[in-house]
């Protein structure tokens, strides 16, 4: 008995229709059905349906455009062919269209069973591949985020106990640290690994759409909302969900985030309904939460709703023994991508990687390293291969030049420089990383005429 596999079945036809809904729920399916193709794709995208049976001849509409569409919005949904008609030709057809395989009326239960049962295996195996390469690639980010020192270690004895409870985690730390990538180590070691693991980037999302990105909405709901969507609450059930830089939604989302984690339950933009949700969460933050709460600026309930289990990612510069190691990876890394055969950096440049404060963290290391490979000519990264990002530059910003000293407007200028560069021109988080406003820096910018 297969529990909890949803099948839609389109076909005009009552009595295919009739048949497939009693054949499949003997098997333990639980099947919806629509008589047309209009019907059968607003189920579609209403719902979750792990496979769909489809006859290419409807009244409304031509099977193959159906076929198309679903496979357009969902590769992995395997469909299955109903044909009573031309035959042969439809059918490979329609296989090249991306159909799993074929029925042609009539058809007995038995190879209802058998090609349903085919088709959701190879789905199924298609999925546990793919998650499997995703769970290796993971793994090696992992190792590479965690790296040999002692401070990392600690953290990882942390996520190591708290992986298997379902506790809100709140994960702190600076842009680049590798918080998203802890929430995933932290997911794939709970008992939820093999539900979906949903990403919220709470700071790129727009705050009128928000609430729908969230919670989802129903159609009609507001301008635009041209069908009914499910929201990030609703994919992860069952699972885990990331809200990353969390400090970024308005208080009103706050409060409606914290019902859902006082009720689980969820209810879409334009509905009354509340719906359920068994979801894990985990979030993340740059930012400070206790001092905007302080400052009225974060819900001081909802702080500590998150905030059941604090996890502090240290910065690079206070884990330089993992250094090393992060360069040989790295390199390793885009070896492999740019098809090079370095044997590591010179002496100066290892001095001058481990000396630099890394404002940008692992992130900004990995950027570093990558230009460094495609850039460099010799079978070592050299000091001149950093100039681009201005590390080189940094470690002599304060020394003097032909026997003269700098002047404090050269030393600020190139500094602001060295950091714009390291955060690809990003002002603003150029801005925090200085500790002044986006403003001043726009106008330092403009002062010293910085490209």
């Amino acid at each position: 008995m297969i529990e909890n596999v949803n099948i839609l079945v389109i076909d005009d036809e009552e009595t295919i229709r009739d048949a497939c809904r009693q054949i499949l729920k003997k098997e333990g399916y639980s099947v919806k059905t629509a008589e047309d193709g209009i019907e059968g794709l607003r189920l579609f995208r209403t719902e979750f349906f792990h496979a769909v049976l489809l006859d290419l001849k409807l009244p409304d509409m031509d099977g193959m455009e159906i076929l198309s569409q679903i496979k357009e919005e969902h590769p992995k949904t395997p469909v299955i062919i109903i044909t009573g008609y031309a035959s042969i030709d439809s059918a490979i057809e329609a296989m090249k269209r991306g159909a799993s395989d074929y029925l042609s009326k009539p058809f007995s239960p038995e190879q209802l069973r058998l090609i349903t049962k085919k088709s959701l295996d190879s789905r199924k195996m298609l999925i546990e591949n793919i998650y499997l390469r995703e769970e290796l690639e993971k793994q090696v980010e992992f190792n590479m985020v965690i790296g040999k020192s002692t401070v990392m270690e600690r953290v990882l004895d942390i996520v190591k106990r708290i992986s298997s409870s379902d506790s809100t985690v709140l994960i702190t730390g600076e842009s680049g640290t590798g918080k998203e990538i802890l929430a995933r180590e932290i997911h794939n070691h709970s008992p939820r690994r093999n539900a979906p693991f949903v990403v919220v980037d709470c700071g790129a999302l727009v705050e009128t759409l928000f609430e729908s990105e969230l919670f989802g909405h129903v159609k009609g709901s507001f301008t635009g909302a041209h069908e009914t969507k499910h929201g990030r609450f609703e994919v992860a059930n069952g699972g885990t969900i990331f809200l990353d830089e969390i400090s970024n939604i308005s208080l009103n989302i706050q409060a409606k985030l914290l019902r859902v984690i006082q009720e689980r339950e969820v209810t879409r933009v334009g509905s009354n309904k509340p719906i359920k949700v068994d979801v894990r969460i985990l979030a993340a933050t740059n930012e400070n939460l206790a001092d905007l709460v302080r400052k009225e600026k974060f819900r001081e309930d909802l702080f500590y709703r998150l905030s059941v289990v604090p996890l502090n990612l240290p910065p690079l510069r206070e884990r330089k023994e993992d250094i090393p190691f992060l360069i040989d990876h790295f390199i390793n890394k885009y070896c492999k991508k740019t098809r090079k055969d370095l044997k590591g950096v010179s002496p100066s440049v290892k001095k001058a990687l481990m000396e630099y404060d890394w404002p940008g963290n692992i992130r900004e290391l990995e950027n570093t390293i990558e230009r460094a490979v495609v850039l460099t000519k010799g079978e070592k990264i050299e000091l001149e291969d950093l100039v681009y990002h201005g590390i080189s530059a940094s470690s002599s910003l304060l020394l003097p030049v032909g026997g003269k000293y700098k002047s404090l407007n050269d030393i600020e200028k190139e500094y602001i420089k060295i950091v714009l560069q390291a955060q690809h021109g990003n002002k603003s988080r150029t801005a925090k990383i200085l500790k002044i406003d986006r403003k001043t820096l726009m106008a330092k910018i403009k002062k010293y005429k910085i490209q």
